[in-house]
């Protein structure tokens, strides 16, 4: 076993089962904090394709010239290595903004890879230490996702939360105690045994605390992700990713590339709760369509006809065109932000 794996199985040897938050927690941590993920394990929007960047610079400094052209800070959470920045700088700087750049990242070898691209770039290893004297225009593109969850598992005799054993050096989920009634949706409280439930009070707190920033100092966050509307839904989305193939999250931890479909409608709940306006969740086809993307992947497929094939992988139905989802928050008095007709 990895270092990791021997750590997690001594822990759960001494105090018993570990609830699935903290294995993500710590797996997370371990696989972003050893190397660069980003094109061996997955690829994120942003690298499929300049277009997705320059589409999310241009929203930025539209919303911010609406807003009177405010002295904004740009800041992306968990940036990857830097390239939706990169490419949505360049946007922006045609428009004569030069915002001073944040980046939210703890891990030290995506840091030298977000240099590379953006050296102008500040860093942060949460959102506590962002400046507080100016509005904050926030990007998350594949950040939410990653962030732990609870899973919760109906039983003949209620819900029950599910933690991680170890048995013979395998991780394996197992049932714990029972948890409160109050904790499940009234309309899935009787569902059937086997149902699972997945809540993320680690993203909750996460939007708590942005929210709390932005309507204090005025601005906006656009979370980009894959996931759903509706609030908690049964079924069980946790799950891994290696060369580009499904894995199990269980087996390897820190090794894995571990995430879970976003719950977009308690994001957006988080935030108005704190006094912001949300605009959608909208289909990242429909976003990225309404800002023009066609148009822009006509003119690059003079040049290079492939852009037509990441054209697809960002907008098809069979791709991310529908699946991935775009969520605005804005502060009061803060103008609507196009994309979310």
């Amino acid at each position: 076993m990895s270092n990791l794996a021997e750590r997690l199985a001594r822990a759960i040897a001494l105090a018993g089962p570990i609830p699935i938050s903290q294995f993500m927690a710590a797996a997370n941590t371990e696989y972003y904090g050893s190397g660069v993920p980003l094109g061996r394990d997955f690829v994120t929007a942003s690298e499929i394709s300049q277009m997705f960047g320059e589409i999310v610079g241009a929203w930025t400094a539209d919303l911010r010239f609406r807003a009177g052209n405010p002295d904004a800070l740009w800041v992306e959470l968990g940036p990857g290595r830097g390239t939706l920045t990169a490419d949505a700088l360049r946007v922006i700087a045609s428009t004569g903004w030069q915002p001073e750049v944040h980046f939210v990242e703890t891990s030290r070898s995506l840091r030298a890879e977000q240099a590379r691209r953006v050296a102008v770039a500040q860093w942060h290893d949460d959102v506590t230490t962002l400046p507080d004297d100016r509005p904050l225009i926030l990007v998350a593109n594949e950040f939410f996702d990653a962030l732990p969850i609870r899973q919760l598992i109906r039983t003949i005799d209620g819900w029950h939360e599910r933690l991680i054993a170890c048995q013979d050096t395998l991780f394996l989920p197992v049932t714990g105690k029972a948890v409160p009634e109050a904790v499940i949706p009234s309309a899935h409280r009787d569902a059937p045994p086997g149902s699972i439930l997945e809540i993320s009070p680690a993203a909750v707190g996460v939007m708590k605390q942005l929210a709390a920033r932005v309507h204090a100092q005025g601005g906006a966050l656009l979370i980009v992700d894959y996931g759903y509307t509706g609030g908690p839904q049964p079924g069980e989305s946790l799950q891994a990713v290696r060369h580009h193939q499904y894995a199990s999250p269980f087996d390897a931890p820190g090794s894995v590339d571990l995430s879970a479909h976003v719950d977009f409608t308690t994001l957006a709940a988080a935030g108005i709760a704190s006094g912001l306006a949300a605009h959608g969740p909208v289909a990242q086809r429909d976003f990225l369509g309404s800002l023009g993307l066609d148009a822009r992947a006509a003119a690059l497929a003079k040049a290079d006809p492939d852009v037509m094939a990441a054209r697809h992988r960002l907008m098809g139905e069979d791709a991310m065109g529908t699946l991935f989802k775009v969520l605005a928050l804005t502060a009061p008095n803060w103008p609507e932000p196009a994309g979310f007709l």
